[in-house]
């Protein structure tokens, strides 16, 4: 029996358990240090103070190719997966150690945010694995550079800093982001530049990108915007009018935001405004030539000089075509002469006017073509209340119904027209304010009231009897003449006779003769015949001179009494 000064193997064991807390609580899922105590095969046999020693391969400590930098004797730090395996041997890694130690710390700078170094070496789906000094962790496609990267290779097994973005420790996952980084990097780049430049201050720069709406130009590490307005004064359609990608360019800063750190350029800040002294340049009633710019709905840009522009507005590009498109008038780059009508150099807008840089049509119509004159034109439009005219200087007149022929309704009249006829019109009147022309067609027919006399009826009086030639039979009445190269006139059908059998045109014959009174007079001066009218006439006038029925004698003996007298 041994005693308490000589301990058996199992006192050694109980001992060592209790100074190590049991295997499992004391070593198993720990990194601890160990010494090589030998090198054979490819293996490094490692104590650790457990019973038994440990291999690990030595590519688990290779630092580069075929290098791992051990020797007997050396101390290196290994994980204890199991203290004994089937053979005796305790489970260590090297792997495993170098991991947990990586976690320790990548946990401690996620923490406090910082940055974290790594190496990309290899793609998964979605995006690329990074080894963070034995720690894997996964980077995003969309991670890997401010802008989409085709070609990945460049930076693949390169040691460069990542952001950590998430990590579970548990899980053994880590997300990573170089992006984060590169963005923050030009942040503080961006906010160094931005405190060098200022408002006002006139730069050099390379053109780096060119948009619809202007173009980003590299200031030296810090992009700015140079706006499509801030070109030129003149008008730019598109940048790319003005300026090329790789193009160096002076530009002037114009606006700096200190919050979202833009930068606004410009380029025709440096060079004089032409809208000074526009005014004196451009006064109200001049008559200047430009070119056609650009065609809107509402109007025409017309440019007067480089950078300064004009609006010809719808309601002035022409006198006689209304509510058209302007694009129908003018055409782009054309050059047209235009009047100044407004200018306004606070808001940089000129008002000018086309037609009236030309002759208005009405005015030049009336002296060309006095009243009474004769015009030949083309039946433009038949409306409800005449006909319009195209006339020479594309103006329009109109033969209102009543003027269209003699002796019918204005309804059949304007029957009697198409559109697209070529007729003829005397000028009644031109009223160059309001732009109307009025003409008549009918004063053309034979015996009509003439500038020159002929046909004249101003010798005629109302209620005077006169003896007519029947010129033509119409189911309305009857068109006559006064004499032989008299005034012409119109016996309505009622007019013909008292009695509804005298009322038939067709009882009298063209050439015929015949006795009526003059009852009136229409617009344009030409009279009206009745000879209905005339008989009322003459049967008062033989009851006042003959007696009248109250004396006992009939009426038939009044009238013959006044017939044997006239006999």
């Amino acid at each position: 029996m041994a005693s308490s000064a000589n301990p058996t193997r199992d006192d050694f064991a109980a001992m060592l358990d209790e100074q190590l807390g049991g295997a499992e609580g004391g070593f198993e899922g720990r990194v601890v240090k160990g010494t090589v105590t030998n090198i054979e095969n490819g293996m490094a046999i490692i104590d650790v103070g457990l019973k038994s020693e440990g291999r690990v391969s030595l590519k688990e400590f290779e630092r580069g190719e075929g290098d791992h930098g051990l020797s007997v004797g050396s101390e290196v730090e290994v994980f204890v997966d199991r203290v004994e395996n089937a053979d005796g041997e305790a489970m260590l890694s090297r792997d495993r150690a170098r991991r947990e130690a990586a976690w320790d710390k990548l946990e401690s700078e996620f923490g406090e945010g910082k940055r974290v170094d790594g190496r990309i070496f290899g793609r998964v789906k979605g995006g690329f694995t990074v080894d963070l000094d034995g720690a894997v962790a996964f980077l995003p496609g969309s991670q890997v550079d401010i802008r989409p990267v085709r070609d990945v290779t460049p930076l693949m097994d390169m040691q460069q800093p990542f952001q950590i973005l998430k990590m579970d420790r548990r899980r053994g996952n880590i997300v990573v982001s170089r992006r984060a980084v590169l963005e923050e990097t030009r942040a503080e780049q961006r906010s160094e530049l931005i405190d060098k430049l200022a408002e006002g201050q006139v730069v050099d720069g390379v053109v780096k990108n060119i948009t619809d709406y202007g173009a980003f130009v590299d200031l030296g590490g810090i992009d700015g915007l140079l706006h499509v307005t801030d070109m030129s004064y003149k008008r730019v359609n598109h940048p790319s009018e003005v300026i090329e990608i790789g193009q160096t360019v002076t530009v002037q800063i114009i606006r700096i935001n200190a919050d979202t750190q833009r930068i606004s350029l410009g380029m025709k800040q440096l060079e004089s405004d032409p809208w000074e002294g526009v005014g004196a340049k451009y006064p109200i009633g001049a008559k200047i030539t430009g070119q056609v710019t650009n065609i809107t709905e509402y109007g025409a840009f017309v440019e007067l000089e480089a950078g300064i522009e004009g609006l010809v507005h719808v309601s002035e590009m022409s006198w006689t075509k209304k509510n058209v498109h302007p694009g129908k008038i003018v055409s782009t780059s054309q050059e047209v002469d235009v009047m100044v009508l407004e200018v306004d150099s606070e808001k940089r807008r000129i008002s000018l006017g086309l037609k009236q840089a030309q002759r208005n049509p009405w005015e030049e119509f009336a002296e060309s073509h006095p009243v009474g004159s004769t015009v030949t034109g083309e039946v433009k439009n038949a409306t409800e209340f005449g006909l319009f005219i195209g006339l020479p200087g594309d103006v329009d007149g109109m033969v209102h119904m009543s003027d269209i022929a003699w002796g019918i309704s204005g309804e059949d009249a304007l029957a009697l027209h198409r559109k697209g006829e070529e007729v003829q019109a005397v000028v009644l009147d031109v009223d160059v304010d309001k732009e109307r022309i009025s003409l008549g067609m009918k004063q053309l027919e034979k015996g009509a009231p003439s500038a020159d006399g002929v046909g004249d009826s101003s010798s005629l009086r109302r209620g005077e009897t006169v003896t007519v030639t029947v010129l033509e039979v119409r189911d309305g009445g009857l068109e006559v003449q006064v004499g032989d190269d008299g005034a012409t006139g119109f016996i309505k059908r009622s007019d013909l006779g008292r009695d509804r059998d005298e009322q038939r045109p067709d009882r009298f014959q063209a050439g015929q003769k015949v006795d009526a009174m003059v009852t009136g007079f229409d617009r344009s001066k030409k009279p009206n015949f009745s000879i209905k009218a005339l008989q009322i006439a003459e049967e008062k006038e033989a009851v006042a001179q003959f007696g009248s029925a109250d004396s006992g004698a009939s009426l038939g003996d009044i009238l013959g009494a006044a017939l044997k007298k006239n006999d």
